[in-house]
């Protein structure tokens, strides 16, 4: 499959990718874009065998859609499917249209199977690489695709304008049918099959069986400059990602910019992006770009296989591009739980400018949260089949998160519905012992429950997020909607409040909406509690999420958050 440049300018009438798009104008330099996205079962083939998988406009990955800083969206999603779905704007703030953030149960009630919902927002003040996926149970494995905001017409990248542009979709492939393997897992309680293959913009590559003759293609002039646009949609692993014989410039990540680097891999956790500048500056000839796992977490099944695309110079003869002359050889990529590349690599993001004013220097509200896996006693059997005889949990604070059943969190509180949630999310953890060492087997076992932190609007609130080691440590990328951050401090081992604090980087902080807890470690951020509405922090591994890491915050506006957050659109789903 050869994949065409994305143009530097945005296409008069949207993407062209999107199966139905009408683009309209109505004020000086802002358009608003009006897309259907029909979520259907279609049939793909992969690894020498075709299955049905969810897809949006029967396209695996689903549409890419381009836009602009200050547009506005309008998308019809149809659910086509027998399973409910919901879709979420990863990165999107949605100030103002919480209604449209998208998870299942925290801001709105799935799309049931033969209905429809419009979600309408704005692009405020964002512009770089976000993307959009499904986030009900784990159809987000084949349901998602690109979300590229360029600047504001007349404003330049603040880079080098490139001749090309890419989005590049890393993901997972199972032979067999998603759902079903999360309901084994959630029946058996163990761990879910690992999956058969990655993906590069939905094709495995040349490493796996009856895969060669669809590779993704990437094809570039001699002395180009191309920007590839890195999102890591893999249900449940990070991934490294490299080309060979060609060097990185990091220039953005998470639709925030930074200051540029060079690098010949990137780590890019699930749900983080990562804009990278190469040039085209080697000998005419096919380079093979590959993706591989970082796998963190000690003793714990993962795919082992690496998933490629190639980069082909269009000088080079016309029978080479696709035969065997000028065989493209792989780039060298670290191994598996190479930490010390992750962290070299991390270490390097900083904000493009620095003494940034908007860093808070003065905290409001300071919470400490830990966050991994841990098990639930039972008596062994055919439910009970993770360690030792019992059922994988995760946590945060000891709080395993439970989503409500019958009605969303953002309507439960817009209409005082009670019973639905608490606000007694505690802010530290209930005891204190050795996060990254030996756990107590007392705290194996988390307390079930749909508890909310409530934060006034306007508060300044620094979270440190701590990796704890009760089954193994392991790097969590850990996602906050509604909200771009700044990441303040990272180390490993126990946060130490005294001397940790003292080497917080509140010149240029880098921003993201995804940061990775380091393995063994933890990371501090720092945002503004300035977007009323219920605002989902979990996980994006989905094993996890599923297991229950995650909670919500609660900001209010004022006296209450229903100014805020406005009425409920008329066809927002019922559960």
């Amino acid at each position: 499959m050869q994949t065409r440049n994305n143009p530097s300018m945005l296409p008069l009438f949207g993407s062209l990718f999107v199966a139905l798009t009408f683009t309209t104008s109505f004020a000086f330099e802002t358009e608003t874009h009006y897309h259907e996205f029909v979520v259907q079962a279609t049939p793909i083939k992969r690894l020498c065998r075709s299955r049905s998988i969810l897809t949006v406009n029967g396209l695996f990955p689903g549409p890419t859609i381009e836009v602009r800083d200050g547009d506005a969206l309008v998308i019809k999603v149809i659910n086509r499917a027998t399973y409910n779905v919901t879709i979420h704007w990863h990165g999107i703030r949605q100030k103002g249209t919480q209604w449209a953030d998208g998870p299942a149960y925290v801001t709105q009630c799935p799309i049931q199977p033969g209905s429809a919902y419009t979600y309408r927002f704005s692009i405020q003040n964002q512009d770089g690489t976000l993307w959009w996926h499904a986030h009900s149970r784990w159809i987000r494995a084949t349901v998602y695709g690109a979300l590229i905001i360029y600047p504001k017409l007349g404003v330049p990248y603040p880079f080098q304008k490139p001749n090309k542009e890419f989005p590049i979709l890393l993901g997972e492939w199972w032979d067999n049918d998603i759902l079903a393997i999360m309901r084994q897992a959630l029946f058996s309680g163990a761990a879910p099959n690992m999956s058969d293959a990655y993906t590069i913009n939905g094709q495995p590559g040349d490493l796996y069986r009856c895969s060669s003759l669809d590779t993704t293609i990437f094809y570039v002039d001699a002395g180009d400059t191309i920007l590839f646009r890195v999102i890591n949609a893999a249900l449940n692993q990070q991934l490294f990602f490299a080309v060979s014989d060609h060097i990185l410039t990091v220039v953005g990540a998470d639709a925030a910019y930074n200051k540029p680097f060079t690098t010949r891999v990137i780590m890019v956790g699930p749900g983080q992006t990562t804009n990278v500048l190469l040039t085209a500056d080697q000998p005419p000839a096919r380079y093979y770009m590959a993706t591989k796992a970082y796998a963190s977490a000690q003793g714990v099944p993962f795919d082992n296989t690496t998933a490629t695309a190639i980069l082909v110079y269009n000088s080079i003869p016309c029978q080479s591009k696709k035969g065997s002359f000028f065989q493209p050889v792989l780039p060298q990529l670290p191994n598996y739980n190479d930490t010390t590349t992750v962290t070299a690599f991390t270490s390097q993001f900083r904000s493009l400018s620095s003494s940034n004013s908007k860093v808070l220097t003065d905290i409001d509200e300071s919470l400490f949260i830990t966050v991994g896996l841990g098990f639930f006693n039972c008596i062994p059997g055919p439910t009970c089949q993770g360690p030792n005889g019992t059922r994988f949990a995760s946590s945060m604070n000891n709080v395993s998160f439970v989503l409500p059943r019958g009605v969303s969190l953002l309507q439960a509180y817009y209409q005082n519905t009670p019973g639905i949630f608490t606000t007694d999310f505690p802010p530290i953890p209930p005891i204190q012992f050795d996060y990254t060492g030996n756990v107590p087997q007392a705290l194996w076992q988390p307390n079930l429950g749909t508890k909310l932190y409530k934060l006034k609007f306007g508060a300044k609130v620094q979270i440190v997020l701590q990796d704890t080691g009760i089954l193994s440590i392991e790097d969590h990328p850990i996602h906050l909607h509604g909200y771009q951050f700044f990441v303040v401090g990272q180390g490993f081992g126990n946060f130490n409040p005294s001397t940790d604090t003292a080497n917080f980087n509140l010149n240029d902080p880098p921003e993201r909406n995804t940061i990775g807890v380091p393995v063994g470690g933890w990371a501090a951020i720092r945002f503004l509690a300035d977007n009323p509405g219920v605002w989902l922090v979990h996980c994006h591994i989905d094993a996890h999420l599923t297991w229950g890491l995650a909670m919500a915050f609660l900001v209010e506006n004022g006296p209450g958050l229903l100014q805020s957050v406005g009425t409920p659109p008329l066809d927002l789903p019922q559960c």
